[in-house]
């Protein structure tokens, strides 16, 4: 009997219509760091921190439709599962990053909070209570 397959990780792949601008919010103010940038000109960019890693995509033009975020203003392109998701929402608010929604303890007992990145992604980070 062969073993069952365990699922170890997700990367997802986040489009941007400017990648410089993106890989520079998550390295510079989030901490992340650039494992590698591919193509001449750039055009994919993959930056991790811990065990998160995050795959941006450049796309020519807007990535959302027109309206899109006036009919879907929750939607989510990332989770990040956080251990000590307090202080990491601390280390961002010094950094000065747009929130989308700040730190709040869920009716299903997770802390989390969202984050815009320059390209439109919205980014939450979850955590249990601490």
């Amino acid at each position: 009997m062969s073993e069952e397959p365990n699922l170890i990780a997700a990367e997802p792949q986040l489009f941007v219509p400017d990648l410089i601008a993106a890989t520079a919010f998550y390295t510079d103010r989030l901490g992340f760091t650039l494992m590698f940038m591919y193509g001449d000109p750039p055009f994919y960019v993959q930056v991790g921190r811990g065990g998160a890693c995050l795959n941006l995509r450049h796309t020519n033009g807007n990535v959302f439709a027109d309206g899109f975020r006036d009919r879907e203003a929750d939607a989510l392109s990332a989770t990040v599962t956080v251990q000590g998701i307090e202080a990491l929402a601390q280390s961002f608010d010094v950094a000065g990053v747009e929130w989308h929604q700040r730190l709040k303890r869920e009716a299903w007992g997770a802390r989390t909070f969202i984050l815009r990145d320059p390209g439109g992604n919205l980014i939450a980070f979850a955590g249990r209570e601490e």
